[in-house]
């Protein structure tokens, strides 16, 4: 008795990034690492390596680390809903 296996792949469906979506999955890692590198060129500006008389507030809003943390939020909140729109759209073009 002879079987034969036939495969059936889905056609892939290729990806394709375009240079706007590029720029905008980049916007927040690159805040993240401006602020990074801000907290490094500067570390004066983070006042936990020396929170001699500083109250909470001022500990908690730093500079340097606020531009850090909006990085996070603009990923999770700016750029995966935009860049899930710019593929539909896309994908309703075809």
């Amino acid at each position: 008795m002879e079987t034969t296996f036939t495969r059936s792949n889905p056609a892939e469906r290729t990806r394709r990034t375009t240079v706007r979506s590029k720029l905008i999955s980049l916007i927040g890692p690159a805040t993240i690492a401006g602020g990074v590198i801000w907290a490094i060129l500067q570390p004066y500006r983070l006042t936990l390596l020396h929170p001699v008389g500083e109250g909470f507030w001022w500990l908690v809003f730093e500079p340097p680390l606020l531009v850090a943390v909006v990085g996070v939020v603009f990923i999770a909140v700016v750029a995966r809903p935009l860049l899930a729109d710019l593929e539909e759209a896309d994908a309703a073009s075809r």
